[in-house]
């Protein structure tokens, strides 16, 4: 499998055999750092770091030349100094990314409008369809490398495979600046010897309760016995591994995605063991969740937090809710329940509120009995009131004056790449 580093990269040639495809996926090669580059060309070839300078935040993406020092998305800027201590320090520009990646992404939509953005940089096309236009599949994705290339100024790699799933794992391959072509009748064969790692959607815990049973390869996987992949990842992922494994996955490219989740982090500039500084911290951020399910027309049927400590470890929690809500009040009352089922009490460095399995709001009808109707008409009066006087001029008493520690102003979590 090709590594972070570029090493282990496999393309095709020209002309490659791509008789039953149809499915691309596209991934831009170290987006935030060829963005900074295309901004700044004197950038090129260095080893860059995209980060805040500071040294406790996290590295978001990081250029080839520094990943081949061992620099990895999310590992602490300071760790990635030391591995790399000649790499510079590109604090990131997220407007900056969203500029360029429409520009990618218009250019997806001059080829099909069977488009899926995945993020930011990447995306699957349905190119089955316009085949008469520009091509065969695989015509279509040196067309696409050629044109990003040309008219944007940087570089992606290109998987071309019969489902998502091939497709997918093949970009991860080529990368970067690379082009697979995975031909259906040779889906198995390019499966078979790939490490279960590999597979889209199967974790680094998932593979490694995977490979302590000794099913390391796609073929293993594929060999091995239901009762065994059941125990390791449990019915519902195993029954979905085999199905990978296999080639099957009946996944149509979806040009209408759904938000799936809606959160804020904060990150800390000092590390705090303030139990109540934490629990306020994680109400005002349920506060924001709640404005933004509100804006977006969502109610979340569950809520998800994420506290990291001082020695980076992370620890995530979750809970359903009995009726789906927007109510910050009712999300933040969930979360600090959550918080306290933590048993740890070490400094903490970052905490973050997630709203999860969004619905449409309303989407259940009027419950006989409201208990959130006095919150929800306080809430929806807060937001009228930041509409008019904008987010950071009104807020509830309960967080004034608990700043201490805090980092820059709020913002939904961070990207990464």
């Amino acid at each position: 499998m090709g590594r972070g580093d570029g090493s282990g990269r496999i393309v095709s040639p020209p002309g490659a055999d791509d008789s039953g495809t149809g499915i691309l996926h596209v991934d831009m090669d170290a987006f935030y750092a060829a963005v900074e580059v295309l901004h700044d060309p004197s950038l090129r070839g260095l080893p860059l770091i995209i980060g805040a300078p500071d040294g406790r935040s996290v590295v978001s993406s990081a250029s080839y030349e520094a990943r081949r020092y061992g620099v990895r998305a999310a590992m602490p800027v300071g760790q990635a100094l030391r591995l790399c201590p000649t790499a510079r320090v590109v604090p990131p520009d997220f407007r900056r990314y969203q500029a360029v990646s429409s520009r990618v992404m218009q250019v997806f939509e001059s080829i099909t409008p069977l488009l899926e953005p995945l993020s930011i940089d990447e995306a699957f096309l349905d190119v089955r369809g316009v085949r008469r236009l520009w091509g065969s599949p695989g015509e279509i994705a040196a067309l696409i490398r050629r044109r990003v290339a040309e008219e944007v100024g940087i570089t992606c790699s290109v998987g071309v495979a019969a489902t998502k799933h091939v497709a997918k794992m093949a970009s991860t391959l080529s990368k970067p600046d690379g082009l697979l072509v995975i031909p259906a009748a040779r889906t198995q064969e390019f499966l078979d010897p790939r490490p279960v790692g590999a597979m889209w959607g199967v974790g680094p815990k998932a593979a490694e309760a995977l490979e302590r049973r000794g099913i390391r390869t796609i073929r293993d996987v594929r060999e091995s016995p239901d009762a065994a992949l059941d125990r390791a990842l449990g019915p519902a992922l195993g029954a979905r591994i085999r199905q990978l494994a296999r080639g099957e996955d009946a996944r149509a490219v979806e040009t209408t995605r759904v938000e799936k989740s809606i959160g804020h982090e904060e990150t800390f500039e000092t590390d705090v063991d303030d139990r109540e500084l934490l629990r306020s911290e994680l109400l005002r951020l349920a506060d924001r969740v709640g404005a933004r399910l509100r804006t977006g027309g969502w109610e979340a049927g569950g809520v998800a937090i994420k506290i990291r400590f001082l020695d980076f470890t992370t620890v995530n929690r979750s809970a359903t809710l009995a009726e789906a809500s927007a109510v910050g009040h009712r999300i933040g009352e969930i979360a600090v329940g959550l918080f306290e089922q933590i048993e740890r009490h070490d400094p903490v460095r970052l905490v973050g509120v997630r709203a999860e399995r969004l619905r449409p709001a309303g989407g259940a009808g009027l419950a006989l009995w409201d208990d959130d109707a006095d919150r929800r008409r306080l809430e929806d009066a807060l937001d009228g009131a930041r509409e008019r006087f904008g987010i950071g001029t009104i807020t509830r008493a309960r967080h004034v004056g608990r700043g201490q520690g805090r980092g820059s102003a709020p913002r939904p979590g961070a990207p990464q790449e």
